[in-house]
């Protein structure tokens, strides 16, 4: 391989990025470098393309961006073991201290001393990318690329639809953007009740219900909590999972949710959510858990028993493919949300 090697950077702290020629990472003691044969595009790739108040506050620069992928390895450095050149892979992109009270009893997917892949390190929209030998997940050299590099958003879904009992329990997605569309498809897997699917993109209403929803509610025609409410008889849903951020919805969310049930939150708002806590939380004795990211390495082994055993086809989910260099028509299409994933080919 060449000295160096074309990336999409966020080279300023602003709306856009460039494709250039970047130097290949250089492969550490306990690193791996991977070749990249395919990456798809997260929301919060969005958020830095865009250049939203999280991302100055969060992202550094000059960087190539991009966290989800896979690829084969090329290089391992002189203290990796488990790993081979040629192996198919991809990885957890939460870089962790493995030294603090957070890692040190099973919960280091909230490591206060985390790195991001592709946030605040270097990431994966490039020919090459160095990624921790501890980070490694192998993947089934039968797997496309293309599925294999949607393991991560897919992690999100896995970990917030699985994080209470989901099996014949009524189900309320709200927000059917990509997460909440692997969500549907997780649930139904793992064998939900009723799916009740919640947005204000009919395109991806429609796609919520060729996932596998059972019913499809669009929040700009009717108030989401009415509605679920009449659709359960009044009683609520038994389990709500919030993918939109959106404070409207989380607030519909909580009145929707059913006494003794659980309301799971992966949307991020973008301002303080007013809430009702004694009669939405404390007196229906709701269970709320804040989701980020996936369960280190809990989450991974789960979607990958669904993967491997078939359980789960997510070629459907991909709507859009593109080259690289394409990348300001795939972030325009991402933010029209016309779309599920879109991912790159490499």
């Amino acid at each position: 391989m060449g000295e160096t090697m074309i990336g999409l950077v966020k080279d300023h702290r602003g709306p856009g990025a460039v494709l250039k020629e970047v130097p290949v990472p250089t492969c550490g003691e306990d690193e791996v470098l991977v070749q990249i044969k395919a990456t798809s595009i997260c929301g919060t790739d969005l958020h830095i393309y865009n250049w939203d108040a999280w991302a100055d506050q969060t992202v550094i620069t000059p960087n190539v961006f991009g966290h989800e992928f896979a690829g084969i390895v090329v290089e391992i450095g002189k203290r990796v073991t488990g790993i081979k050149i040629g192996d198919q892979v991809s990885a957890e992109g939460h870089m962790v201290c493995g030294n603090c009270k957070a890692c040190r009893t099973g919960n280091s997917h909230v490591c206060p001393n985390t790195k991001s892949f592709g946030i605040t390190a270097p990431g994966c929209f490039a020919e090459f990318a160095v990624v921790k030998a501890s980070n490694i997940i192998h993947n089934d050299p039968k797997l496309p690329y293309e599925i294999a590099c949607l393991q991560d958003p897919l992690g999100n879904a896995v970990q917030t639809v699985l994080s209470g009992d989901i099996v014949g329990k009524s189900v309320a997605i709200i927000g059917v953007g990509p997460i909440g569309l692997l969500a549907i498809k997780v649930a139904k897997a793992c064998g939900a009740g009723v799916i009740y699917a919640v947005d204000i993109n009919a395109s991806r209403l429609q796609m919520a219900l060729e996932m596998g929803a059972d019913h499809i509610i669009n929040a700009l025609e009717t108030r989401t909590s009415e509605a679920l409410l009449a659709l359960t008889d009044g009683e609520g849903v038994e389990v709500v999972l919030e993918m939109s951020g959106n404070p409207q919805a989380i607030a519909d969310g909580f009145k929707a949710a059913a006494k003794a049930g659980r309301i799971s939150l992966l949307g991020i708002p973008t301002r303080e959510v007013s809430l009702d806590v004694t009669n939405q939380i404390i007196f229906k004795g709701l269970r709320v858990e804040g989701i980020t990211g996936r369960k280190m390495y809990e989450s991974w082994y789960q979607m990958k028993g669904l993967l491997n055993q078939k359980r789960l086809d997510l070629a459907s989910v991909i709507t859009h493919r593109f080259r690289l260099d394409q990348y300001e028509e795939a972030f325009h299409l991402m933010e029209q949300g016309q779309c599920g994933k879109i991912v790159f080919l490499h």
